[in-house]
């Protein structure tokens, strides 16, 4: 017996109990309130034959992107693959787009999601997790795309709906249509008030645009419905990062140390955002050594982890040089590489990662913090034209950016006109903050 969701998705079970609990672990992976797993669980426990469960707990440990975790992920995609018997079409998509991100094939996993959702456009779970990957690959154009094609399909009245239209909202944002995007996101807040992804997109409208007072005052404004979320901390970033545009170093520590530390760290994208934000006031020449220390001695950097995810290794690098343990991050550099670039990785999305962004990022930033700024500055020039497709957003990496103006600045006064060219970007791109004012000074250029 086969029982449908709620948008007429087939499901293999005749277990109401089952169902209701695979329905509310969906809400809770697109809603971000708690992990799924206790719901998965349950519905394991009311229909143990069922596939699906299994599937959506491997696809949510998997989408953690932490190396830990994929042992965990592959038993249940084993136990999946047991009961794959009684499966509906739409499981099985689900299973083998999950065994392709198992085997690190992001890009093919997506490819089947996209396949399946032009047939099935109210599948949420094909779009959630599509956008995650396509996230993850910075592939920019289908974060906006995927859900826009969805969307005419879908109605209000769906409890997912407002959540369908967030992945769109950030999808523009990331586009470049930044109007579109604040619209869609507002209208998000306005059928759902707590939906962290749509705060986020306008948050990221907000920073893009140099609105930083509406920034900060917008995620204060909806502070209520994100701070409880398993989203909060990137969103604390946010407000940092609007306090750092403004140059309130006391502030962002503040922040820092009450949300981007300690055991508010619980998973590495949370450690991402904690070493992004260090390293910002690294450059700026804030002393964070104690508190990136801190960072590196609660991340797994052991061999058997490196090398699984550019972006994530990046960032790790991030917290060794400004916690001032260079050889440390040349062995980081080296393991990254090794596991990365081997020749059996090459079908693997993360080897085009690491090999066209990840390794030429990694050697730049340990070239910056050996003080060969213009080699630094140079090389970073070189990658930030394809650095989208280490992943991330546009605002996590204008880290390389920030990196590179400090580099320019501190290159011969002959070498600077890399710095000067970024420089200009940015003033005309959004109003000019004491942010960019420092970099001009630093770089001494003149601002009118």
């Amino acid at each position: 017996m086969a029982l449908p969701d709620t948008r007429g998705n087939l499901q293999a079970t005749g277990s109401a109990a089952a169902a209701q609990a695979a329905e509310s672990a969906l809400w809770r992976m697109m809603s971000f309130y708690d992990p799924p797993l206790a719901d998965l669980d349950r519905a394991i426990e009311a229909d143990p034959h069922w596939a699906l469960p299994h599937v959506m707990k491997a696809g949510f440990l998997l989408s953690l992107t932490e190396p830990a975790l994929v042992a965990e992920a592959r038993q249940h995609l084993e136990r999946a693959q047991q009961r794959v018997a009684g499966a509906t079409a739409r499981e099985r998509v689900h299973l083998e787009a999950c065994l392709r991100v198992l085997d690190g094939r992001w890009h093919d996993a997506c490819a089947l999601w996209d396949d399946w959702l032009l047939d099935h456009p109210r599948d949420a779970l094909a779009l959630q997790w599509a956008h995650l990957w396509d996230f993850y690959r910075g592939d920019a154009a289908n974060l906006r795309a995927r859900p826009a094609r969805a969307l005419p399909d879908w109605d209000e009245g769906d409890p997912l709906y407002a959540h369908v239209l967030a992945l769109h909202a950030f999808g523009l944002e990331e586009c470049n249509l930044q109007a579109q995007a604040e619209e869609a996101g507002r209208r998000v807040l306005a059928l759902e008030p707590r939906s962290p992804w749509a705060i986020h997109a306008v948050a990221h409208v907000m920073e893009m645009q140099g609105r930083g007072d509406d920034g900060a005052a917008w995620l204060r404004q909806h502070q209520a419905a994100w701070a409880d979320n398993g989203y909060a901390c990137h969103l604390w970033w946010h407000l940092a990062l609007f306090r750092l545009e403004s140059l309130d170093e006391v502030g962002v520590l503040r922040l820092v140390d009450a949300h981007l530390a300690g055991d508010e760290l619980q998973i590495t994208l949370q450690r991402v955002d904690a070493a992004a934000m260090l390293w910002r006031l690294h450059l700026l020449g804030v002393d964070v050594r104690a508190r990136c220390a801190a960072l590196v001695d609660g991340w797994d950097l052991s061999d058997a982890g490196a090398g699984y995810y550019a972006f994530n290794d990046v960032h790790a690098l991030l917290a060794l040089l400004a916690a001032g343990e260079q050889a440390r991050a040349e062995h980081w550099i080296a393991r990254c590489a090794e596991h990365a670039l081997a020749a059996d990785e090459a079908r693997r999305s993360n080897h085009a990662m690491a090999r066209e962004v990840g390794a030429p990022l990694m050697r730049a930033l340990l070239a910056f913090a050996r003080g060969e700024a213009d080699t630094a500055a140079q090389a970073l020039y070189a990658v930030r034209d394809k650095a989208q497709r280490i992943g991330g957003s546009h605002a996590q990496r204008d880290l390389i950016d920030q990196t590179l103006l400090a580099a320019a600045a501190a290159a011969p006064v002959s070498a600077r006109s890399i710095g000067r060219a970024v420089l200009n970007e940015r003033r005309l791109a959004k109003p000019v903050s004491p942010l960019t004012r420092h970099w001009a000074g630093r770089l001494q250029q003149p601002l009118a």
